[in-house]
């Protein structure tokens, strides 16, 4: 369980895109909130899948649908932010305005990467006749997993940061950023 916690949090995606984003144009200290609403919207996912989100899901198809829909457009719109974000934060780290606690909170909620995540790992870990100690298990593995990611791409973010200070690799890094977040949007659509 570990190792996968591990792989579905480390690995590429939105949520990692965002953060390292987030690293480069605000620093570490004000990415917390977003690192913050990452770790608690992705429990509260994987509480919720635990008590029977993919049940739902797999029985009101128009909802995961819906869900799609509303994740690849918000997903869409924060490319565009990531893109037009400019250069890194000043050394007094003034200028824009990273994600809210709120607003990566509830992203875990439209996250293709994050629904699948919690689906699959309620699918495989949880067993019916243990359920209350699995959720226990499921959630603290897959928090802590998730701690772990938040901090290293948003510090892999902060650290590339003092290489983008030159206006023209900073607009290419956010580019390049906003695309692999648009990227990641195709096989939620396919």
């Amino acid at each position: 369980m570990t190792a996968f916690a591990l792989a579905m949090a480390c690995t590429p995606g939105p949520n990692n895109i965002m953060l390292t984003a987030s690293g480069v144009n605000f620093g570490f200290a004000r990415s917390v909130p977003h690192m913050s609403g990452v770790v608690v919207g992705f429990a509260v996912l994987l509480g919720a899948a635990c008590a029977g989100l993919g049940l739902l899901l797999a029985a009101y198809p128009a909802i995961h649908v819906a869900l799609k829909v509303a994740g690849a457009a918000y997903m869409l719109w924060l490319a565009w932010k990531i893109a037009n974000a400019g250069q890194p934060r000043s050394a007094e780290g003034e200028g824009g305005r990273p994600l809210t606690f709120l607003q990566a909170a509830a992203f875990q909620w439209v996250n293709p990467k994050g629904v699948l995540a919690s689906v699959g790992g309620v699918a495989l870990f949880l067993r019916p006749e243990s359920a209350a100690l699995d959720t226990a298990i499921i959630l603290v593995v897959f928090t802590l997993a998730t701690v772990i990611s938040v901090v290293i791409w948003t510090g892999f973010g902060t650290v590339v940061s003092g290489l983008l200070r030159d206006p023209r690799h900073a607009r290419v890094f956010n580019a390049v950023m906003a695309l692999l977040l648009v990227a990641s949007i195709v096989p939620m659509v396919l």
